[in-house]
């Protein structure tokens, strides 16, 4: 009898721990979930309340209550009676030719330093990634100076800016270069065989197959741009025609224009964020897969 009892309790023991460890983990695992769920809402809160004051009409100003007593698109109406739709246009201008152009140098960038092999490339690889290190605050003083002796500065703040988001893009290839060195250099030298250039191996073997990374690129490329507002500001001061998006709408807190300029601030970001996210959600998976796949080798 004694002997039994011992086997009955020995076979139970795996299933009461199995039990425990299940009731551990769908307890961290609820935990964890209603954590995310928290600051998620927490999160979403000061988005969901500029929502609803673009939609209130009753009153411009700023109010003590979120929910809108009376509602209308007045406030997007208005929007198109300023200069909003040029700062609008001014933003996707620069972002655009930004993300294409910052695309193709940091491609070319990190194919070269993931595929050849020359004298000093670790150093200028090391010598990149220490400038990157140093914040663009540094520059500004230096970079003014030249572009307001280009003439680019504010009515021709535009070019400028896309000169200036351009010119440094060569030393965003961690990246792109940790991706492109997940790829076999056997199929490089495949087609290298076949008589293939290196412009060809890059166009028609590379890209096809780094479809994540190029998309991680151009997204992170557009939206720097898009949400850029302090060196814009720095760049385009005084003159609503050389103004981005960003800059414009600020102006309209300032104490002589936020009375009446308010609920269309709101409006005006909500439409800022509409195509960003928008354009992130159908690309998110391509973008997560370029994050972590550039992130294996370095």
């Amino acid at each position: 009898m004694s002997e039994n009892r011992l086997l009955d309790r020995s076979s139970d023991a795996p299933v009461k721990r199995h039990m425990g460890l299940k009731a551990s983990r769908t307890l961290a695992n609820t935990s964890i979930y209603v954590l995310l769920v928290v600051i998620s809402v927490v999160w979403l809160i000061p988005f969901i309340c500029i929502v609803l004051q673009s939609f209130r009409v009753e009153s411009t100003w700023q109010e003590s209550y979120v929910i809108p007593k009376q509602w209308g698109l007045d406030n997007y109406r208005a929007l198109f009676k300023t200069d909003f739709p040029r700062w609008y246009t001014n933003t996707f201008i620069a972002a655009l030719f930004t993300a294409i152009l910052q695309t193709i140098i940091v491609l070319c960038m990190s194919y070269t330093l993931s595929r050849f092999r020359f004298k000093m490339r670790k150093g200028l690889m090391r010598f990149m990634l220490i400038l990157s290190m140093f914040p663009g605050m540094l520059t500004m003083i230096i970079l003014y100076r030249v572009l307001s002796d280009l003439g680019l500065t504010q009515a021709n703040a535009l070019p400028g800016l896309i000169l200036v988001y351009v010119a440094s893009s060569g030393m965003g290839y961690y990246v792109s270069k940790g991706f492109f060195d997940t790829i076999p250099k056997s199929l490089d030298e495949a087609a290298r065989v076949d008589g293939a250039t290196r412009f060809q191996v890059l166009k028609k073997i590379i890209l096809p197959l780094s479809k994540p990374i190029v998309i991680y690129t151009v997204l992170t490329a557009f939206m720097g741009p898009w949400g850029d507002f302090v060196f814009a500001r720095y760049v385009s001061f005084g003159t609503s025609s050389g103004m981005n998006v960003a800059v414009g709408l600020y102006n309209w807190l300032n104490k002589d224009q936020i009375a009446k300029s308010y609920t269309m601030f709101c409006a005006g970001g909500v439409l800022v964020a509409i195509p960003v996210t928008v354009l992130f959600m159908c690309l998110q998976k391509y973008y997560v897969e370029g994050v972590t796949g550039g992130a294996v080798k370095g």
